[in-house]
């Protein structure tokens, strides 16, 4: 910076020793010449005398700077050194530390080994203790075995034998005690929990059939129904695909059909058309169509109504609407929506008193027979597509788990689930809640008898009290009174297993021994 304002300097000289050498030059002008010659060399010693100062302005204006820029330096360099001072004792004292440690770690070390030493020469005394131990064992045994007249292998096979038994024994009795302590409590408890559950909720008992009966006022309306030909009968069946039965039965029209919405949707239409006095084949299929809609929005008014009757909220729609279809749906005889809501009650009284979520259990209770109302056919049984219903719409893991599992189809992960089980069949083993067909009760019968003749020593078997009793006769020369409580128990977990049955069966068996002679 100073050869730079040294050179501004020079320049300056340089123009005015350039104007004076040009005013020289003008001297002989004249007077005026000489005078503006002097004060354009005046005017050049004060511009060369404030240029000069200038300079000096900058460049103590820069050194000033320069100087305070070097101090920042200095003080951050001062700052870096006292860190790397502080660094520099900290590694050496974790050095230090380091060193200390090894010395400390070699010393052990060399205790290690010597107690390694000794343990490996201890080690080598027990094994040759140990050694000495086994000869003296194997004498005693061979020098018993002499005496005893029996091998060690023979005698411990005799012992494990006897064992055997006496655990076997002891085990049967240790079982038959549990059992009846938990019959004396937990059935006790049971039995208070589910007469409890059922005395608070009384539900009316219907049987629904697969024909509807459609009451008129005279005979006469017959003949208008069937129609010119039998044209409103057919258009009336094929509307709705329900059998129209007009027979010579007084005042009775028969709607019959398997499936309870189309026997609906006939008898409403029925009913409209027999007020409205019109009947042919256009005015059918139009109040056929409108009762169809009507039905479908009563389908979901009646899952709406029955979710708010039991307080449930946040189903899906899908899943409502479902609930509403239950109300035309029957399950042996039973209707599917009395009886879904009947569960959900039970379970919610149920879980309230062993101390888990009602209102969860309630809202399995009411969908644990989703799958029965499918939109669609389905190969699965009905518990596991309501599982996977359930699944698809969003519903809790323990109440989709309910639903699958209340039949014993998918392992069961919650305590829901059994309540569920336990309340279902409660709802559907109650006297009179639904129909059996006979064949299939003659059948079960049947079964329950075959699978306890298959054991042996059984002589005969009677299945009484409408399947819910298993009587067992055994011979006394096949099977001993111990054997009987074993035989009892393993064909009530064969039953448990391979077959379905309402409710709980109970397995008696009688063993007798009888002694005859004749007095002649």
């Amino acid at each position: 910076m100073e050869y730079f304002y040294i050179a501004i300097v020079s320049f300056a000289t340089f123009v005015v020793g350039a104007l004076l050498s040009f005013l020289l030059k003008l001297k002989f002008a004249g007077t005026k010449a000489k005078k503006i010659l002097i004060e354009a060399e005046n005017e050049a010693q004060v511009l060369k005398k404030e240029k000069i100062l200038q300079a000096k302005e900058k460049f103590l204006h820069l050194k000033t700077e320069h100087e305070k820029h070097i101090t920042e330096r200095n003080s951050k360099v001062a700052v870096l050194e006292n860190k790397l001072r502080q660094k520099e004792n900290t590694f050496q004292q974790r050095r230090d530390d380091f060193h200390k440690k090894q010395r400390e770690f070699e010393v052990k070390r060399r205790e290690n080994d010597s107690i390694r030493q000794n343990l490996n020469h201890q080690v080598e005394i027990i094994e040759k203790k140990n050694q000495e131990l086994e000869k003296l064992h194997k004498q005693q045994v061979e020098h018993l075995e002499s005496v005893a007249g029996i091998s060690a292998h023979d005698a411990k096979q005799q012992l494990i034998e006897s064992l055997r038994d006496e655990a076997k024994t002891e085990a049967m009795s240790s079982i038959n005690e549990i059992m009846d302590e938990a019959k004396m409590t937990g059935a006790k408890e049971a039995k208070r929990i589910v007469v409890q559950s059922i005395q608070r909720l009384g539900t009316e008992t219907a049987i629904e059939n697969a024909v509807t009966v459609f009451h008129i006022e005279s005979d006469e309306i017959k003949g208008r129904i069937i129609g010119r030909e039998g044209r409103n009968i057919r258009a009336l069946e094929a509307a709705t695909g329900v059998e129209i039965i007009v027979d010579d039965t007084p005042e009775a029209i028969v709607l019959s059909a398997f499936d309870p919405v189309r026997r609906e949707i006939a008898r409403l239409s029925l009913h409209q058309l027999v007020t409205d006095g019109r009947i042919h084949p256009a005015r059918i299929e139009e109040i056929v169509n409108k009762t169809k809609r009507h039905i479908i929005e009563e389908i979901v008014e009646v899952g709406k109504r029955t979710c708010i009757d039991l307080g449930i909220h946040g189903m899906h729609p899908e899943i409502v609407r479902m609930v509403g279809k239950m109300k035309y749906r029957s399950s042996y005889g039973q209707n599917l929506l009395q009886h879904s809501k009947e569960t959900a009650n039970l379970c919610a009284i149920m879980a309230a008193e062993l101390g888990l979520n009602p209102k969860l259990a309630k809202r399995a209770g009411l969908l644990h027979d989703i799958g029965k109302v499918p939109d669609e056919e389905s190969e699965l049984s009905h518990a596991v597509y309501g599982f996977k219903l359930a699944e698809r719409y969003k519903e809790k893991p323990e109440v989709c788990n309910a639903i699958g599992a209340h039949h014993d189809e998918i392992e069961m992960t919650s305590l829901i689930s059994p309540i569920v089980q336990v309340c279902d069949a409660i709802s559907g083993a109650r006297p009179g809640a639904r129909r059996e067909i006979a064949e299939s009760y003659i059948k079960r019968l049947k079964n329950l008898e075959e699978l306890a003749l298959s054991y042996p020593g059984v002589l005969k078997t009677y299945a009484i009290q409408a399947g819910r009793e298993l009587r067992v006769i055994v011979g006394a020369d096949k099977v001993s009174d111990k054997d009987t409580e074993s035989l009892s128990f393993n064909i009530a977990k064969k039953i448990q297993d391979e077959m379905t049955y309402p409710g709980q069966v109970k397995i008696t068996v009688i063993r007798e021994t009888r002694a005859i002679n004749y007095a002649k």
